[in-house]
């Protein structure tokens, strides 16, 4: 038998790898489906690639790469009748996993049982190994890497030199000023600029100014560097970092990134108490158990929503089969169960991921743990590289949701996406209150946000009586009174979002100046499936995300026709689609060119007169807007003429508008994926253009257009055209509730998410692994509506 197994072994030797650091080796699930070593067949895990595969998958595997050779694992339940064992594993059973190994081109195991040896103990109990009676020293050696290798999924430690960051010298004697200074969660610019990206705040004085200036274009103009420079106040923390976790930090006198013991407390100095809050209390973990119904501690305040919206107290019926299926949760997973429970229940994605499964798996690549259509239920990928949805932290299911629509549309591999259902078309009524002149502008959405007027709730009287009382109890250290829901009618909701709304910032190009400026926004087109979301959160002072304890009775039809669009009225006048008229410098009424920008752009060796244009062109938005107008402009003949005289911005217009510039421009991050392959960077930026920002393909269009789009002498380059209109459906505005998530908890930081769906004329909820028939549905709590159009519209 031994001499077989040699025989058999030996042609296959060279295919099998030991696992080196850095591979991933997939030991607990298959790569196509939920198959793990306690499944009936067991997985089989490719001793070369280190793939996982149930047995219905491993031979599309073989017949894709021709390894043969799998480690075949299987974990089963047996009784322990040792005492040691059994005082290691408990009282219970305990798992068992066999090894062999599998030949697929034989169709046969290479080896059988030759004796169960408890080789090792693991938390889950005691590991028995079936071996071969041959001793393949190699074979040996990749089994113990690949059962000791890490899981693939589990988050990598840092790199040593990520440990290398030294507490600062200057935090534990900061001196903080008492200038009254309040950080807001949102707005920032910076005080000496316009700059609103790579803000750092000043943690002595509270300043908020922008970094410095990269060579990729990126940064700001240097001017908290600048304030370092002026005051000596040596620390400052970069704002969109700052998280539960903690913040980046540097310091401009230590020339360094550097760690900040006590940043809360400096943070908390200027209203920022985010990280305050976590050392006060852990977010909630309700997730796990959420038909506990707990009722003490800080649950008491959001006992009734947690027990309205999982229907507690009630026998609700279990429902079983396909469609009914619960989502384990993996621990704070809630928002993402939810989110998909309620996209698969939409035919064009039950289509285009179910219906379409053996094609996904026939075509996928050779890792398809690494393939979007194949992984699509798999947080591991979808959350890959978002520093939120990778982690294990609860997570806003409306940005997850965004999120997840962002990256179906970004692998579509065809010109429609299943996500194009939910895009729409939004028509921006822009008006110069001044003038009097209009704009109208259409932008894609996938979202209609709903605002809570609470002062408009019909209970008003109640709730003004309950924070009398509630003030009272503070006062006097007394129990707070019963809470009391604010009950907010949808049609105010409704009233609200179609309220004008004030512009900050407004440019009127009718006046050439700064002026006030109000919006309004309609539906231009009427998407297959709208998504509304009630807007329950938002942040506090603190830096919190709060949740307002309302209720909106949200209807089961809605019509919306009223809110379509009209476009350009008769009588109104357009404000001029054009940028600041041209005027030379000398001029003494010219206008203000951030001369810091311009220097910036010419310190890398451009034009000096194309960097002004470039700054005056995109508005004095700052050096990076200038530095994308140079790149998409640096191929025209006069990209590097002085800017000309004209008296009137109609006698010579500029290059381009403002607002088409920046529609044109695909994201940076594409083109630099697209130009790292070795293809010109203006070939990168019209592959994208033709294939709206699809990167895969963007690369396909580039094989088969290697030299661009033919062009005639009279053509505009390709960042002149206009951008490729984005994919929407339309109909009529009239639709029906078939689906809705719902939040518990204080904010997004906590709490848990569960959804009700309409399936078969009945409503189910849908509860992590739990489905049941609901009862009483509660509609007037949920957090994200889902409306499909009318059939009969």
């Amino acid at each position: 038998m031994a001499m077989d197994l040699g025989e058999l072994m030996v042609p296959y030797m060279p295919t099998i790898r030991v696992p080196r650091t850095g591979d991933r080796v997939f030991k607990s699930e298959c790569a196509f489906s939920y198959d793990t070593p306690e499944s009936e067949g067991g997985l089989y895990v490719c001793m070369n690639t280190f793939l996982g595969f149930g047995r219905e998958h491993v031979e599309r595997h073989y017949r894709k790469t021709g390894q043969s050779v799998y480690l075949h694992l299987k974990r089963t339940v047996k009784e322990v009748e040792d005492a040691h064992l059994r005082g290691l594993t408990g009282n219970g059973p305990a798992l068992s996993l066999a090894r062999s190994f599998w030949c697929v081109s034989d169709k046969r195991a290479l080896s059988r049982v030759a004796g169960i040896i408890p080789e090792r103990r693991s938390d889950s109990g005691t590991m028995s190994l079936e071996i071969t009676s041959t001793c393949f020293c190699r074979v040996t050696i990749a089994c113990d890497a690949m059962l000791n290798a890490p899981s693939p999924y589990r988050k990598p430690e840092p790199l040593p030199w990520d440990d290398e960051i030294q507490v600062s010298k200057h935090s534990r004697g900061l001196l903080q000023q008492d200038s009254g200074v309040r950080i807001p969660p949102s707005g920032w610019k910076c005080s000496r600029c316009e700059m609103r990206e790579n803000l750092w705040l000043n943690l002595t004085d509270g300043a908020v100014l922008c970094g410095k200036w990269f060579f990729d274009g990126t940064g700001g103009n240097g001017h908290a560097l600048e304030h370092y420079r002026e005051t000596g106040f040596p620390l400052a923390v970069k704002l969109d970092t700052i998280t539960p976790d903690g913040a980046d930090v540097y310091s401009f006198d230590e020339e360094e990134a550097v760690v900040d013991p006590r940043l809360a407390d400096h943070l908390a100095h200027f209203g920022i108490d985010v990280l305050q809050k976590k050392k006060k209390h852990a977010p909630l973990r309700l997730s796990a158990q959420p038909e506990s119904g707990r009722t003490g501690g800080e649950l008491q305040p959001h006992l009734s929503e947690w027990e309205l919206v999982q229907e507690s107290g009630r026998k609700l019926k279990a429902v079983y089969g396909s469609g009914y299926t619960g989502i384990k949760n993996l621990g704070n997973s809630s928002y993402l169960g939810a989110t998909m429970q309620v996209l698969f229940s939409i035919p064009e994605f039950q289509r285009a991921y179910v219906g379409n499964l053996q094609r996904i798996f026939d075509y996928s690549p050779l890792d398809p743990t690494r393939d979007f259509h194949t992984q699509m239920m798999f947080k591991a990928l979808i959350g890959a590289e978002h520093p939120e949805f990778s982690s294990n932290r609860q997570q806003d299911a409306l940005q997850f949701l965004r999120h997840l629509v962002s990256i179906v549309e970004r692998n579509s591999a065809s010109p429609e996406s299943p996500a194009d259902v939910f895009r729409f078309l939004v028509e921006e009524r822009t008006q110069c209150c001044q003038s009097g002149k209009v704009r109208y502008a259409q932008r894609p959405d996938h979202i209609m946000q709903l605002p809570v007027p609470v002062e408009a709730a019909t209970n008003r009287e109640e709730l003004l009586e309950y924070e009398v009382r509630k003030r009272e109890a503070e006062e006097n250290r007394m129990p707070p009174p019963p809470p009391v829901r604010a009950r907010v009618p949808f049609t105010v909701c409704l009233q609200a979002f179609t309220e004008p709304e004030n512009v900050p910032d407004f440019w009127s190009s009718a006046l050439q100046a700064k002026s006030a400026g109000i919006k309004t926004s309609r539906f231009a087109t009427f998407p297959d499936y709208l998504v509304v979301q009630i807007k329950k959160f938002s942040f506090g002072v603190d830096w919190i995300p709060k949740k307002l304890d309302v209720s909106v009775e949200m209807p089961d039809f809605l019509d919306l026709s009223r809110l379509r669009g009209t476009g350009l009225q008769a009588g109104e006048e357009v404000l001029p689609d054009l940028a600041p008229p041209i005027i030379t410098p000398e001029d003494p009424i010219a206008p203000e060119i951030d001369e810091s920008s311009v220097m910036q752009l010419a310190e890398m060796g451009f034009p000096l007169e194309a960097c002004r244009k470039a700054v005056y062109y995109t508005g004095n938005m700052g050096a990076e807007m200038a530095f994308s107008w140079i790149l998409a402009h640096m191929e025209e003949p006069d990209f590097a003429e002085p800017l000309a005289v004209s008296g009137s911005a109609q006698d010579n217009p500029p290059t381009r508008t403002l607002a088409s510039f920046l529609a044109s421009q695909p994201p940076e991050e594409s083109v630099a994926i697209v130009t790292s392959m070795g293809f010109p960077r203006q070939l990168a930026i019209q592959a994208l253009q033709a294939t709206n920002n699809n990167l895969e393909r963007a690369l396909d269009w580039i094989f088969t257009h290697p030299d661009g789009a033919v062009e005639s002498e009279h053509s505009a380059p390709p960042a002149e055209r206009d951008p490729p209109a984005p994919r929407v459906k339309d109909g009529p505005g009239r639709y029906e509730l078939f689906a809705f998530i719902s939040h518990m908890g204080p904010s997004t930081m906590s709490g848990h998410y569960v959804c009700h769906i309409k399936k078969e004329g009945r409503w189910v909820i849908y509860n992590d692994h739990k489905v049941c028939l609901s009862e009483k549905p509660p509609k007037n709590l949920g957090y994200i509506y889902f409306y499909q159009r009318l059939s009969h519209s």
